[in-house]
């Protein structure tokens, strides 16, 4: 029963303007995403613990007896290193060698359970601290993050992202959107060194278009604010949808769009909508700005052309609220029962 368990989850997150030009010192706005990931925690009497993340075919048990033997001292030793991880593949029964994503997310798992208890209130010092173990379970996974994926999870709304500073917008609108994956794969490492080469040799062109894109971000959250300030008009969508589109262009220019993008926004500028790449580029993700003047079956047929094309999309809305406890109650039927199958 979903009554005995205790349920939490985080938002996903967009980048909604900067990318590439981040890098390179310039502003970059990211959003929290209302589509969640979400947590179950349910007590057992197997004296085990369990990890089970059915969408990347996970499903691990440690028995905790174990696991309190174990030295864990080198925990608290500062941050994540990579000899750190190393003893982590050991309790984890793990090959030295092992580094796909699936592993990662086990060893991510075991070291956040090893290193702290959780809580059901959290006061803003919590989600500090849950920022903190956040950014390091990045850490496991990718190495040197940036810190703004764990910090819209936890946080919530939107952030401004500059030269390793991140503020909260406050109480950013509301904003719904499709999220489509092209299910391109592409190297951010790759792209984000294609951008750097095209700076160095086209010094002149590029760094106007880095300073351009930051100018985008900038504008895009003086909007934002004014949204919140009054109510949203139609005028405030068009601008972000200008904006959208000159942001998108100038990732063409900087050699990180790719064809399955141009399609994308091909198929929504024909129904009058605005779209852009989310993220590294090359492929990945993109994001289409909905009015809220256009009627669902609009955004259906726009959905299902889409998905016509062999992409995932799915409708959402950017602004969430970060990480939060949930009462069975207060779930919709669809992810009760999801949560129930597990």
């Amino acid at each position: 029963m979903l009554s005995e368990v205790l349920l939490v989850s985080a938002p996903g997150k967009v980048i909604l303007h900067g990318e590439h030009a981040v890098v390179h010192g310039k502003v970059a706005l990211a959003v929290a995403l209302n589509l969640r990931t979400y947590l179950r925690l349910q007590p057992h009497s197997s004296g085990k613990v369990g990890l089970n993340l059915p969408n990347i075919g996970i499903k691990r048990a440690w028995d905790v007896a174990r696991l309190q033997l174990l030295d864990t001292n080198f925990l608290e030793q500062g941050d994540i290193t990579p000899e750190k991880v190393e003893k982590l593949k050991e309790v984890a029964g793990f090959p030295e060698d092992c580094g796909n994503h699936e592993h990662l997310a086990v060893l991510a798992f075991l070291y956040l359970y090893l290193s702290i208890c959780r809580k059901q209130r959290w006061t803003s010092e919590d989600l500090e601290l849950i920022n903190k173990w956040a950014f390091q379970g990045e850490r496991v996974i990718h190495g040197n993050p940036s810190g703004v994926d764990n910090a819209v999870s936890t946080w919530g709304g939107a952030l401004r992202y500059q030269q390793g500073k991140i503020s909260s917008l406050k109480r950013p609108p509301v904003l719904k959107i499709l999220l489509t994956n092209t299910k391109v794969p592409r190297s951010t490492k790759a792209l984000v060194l294609g951008v750097r080469n095209r700076l160095l040799k086209f010094p002149e062109i590029v760094a106007p278009l880095l300073t351009s894109i930051d100018a985008i971000s900038l504008e895009c959250e003086r909007v934002l604010r004014e949204m919140v300030a009054a109510t949203p008009a139609p005028e405030h969508y068009l601008v972000l949808e200008e904006l959208i589109d000159m942001n998108q262009h100038h990732l063409n220019a900087l050699g990180v769009g790719h064809s399955s993008l141009d399609q994308l926004c091909q198929v929504t500028m024909a129904r009058g909508l605005h779209s852009k790449l989310t993220g590294a580029g090359g492929g990945g993700c993109g994001i289409t700005l909905l009015r809220p003047d256009l009627e669902g079956p609009e955004v259906e047929a726009t959905k299902q052309a889409l998905i016509s094309c062999g992409f995932d999309c799915w409708e959402t809305s950017i602004g969430a609220p970060g990480i939060s406890i949930h009462s069975a109650a207060s779930l919709d039927a669809p992810t009760r029962q999801a949560l129930e199958g597990l």
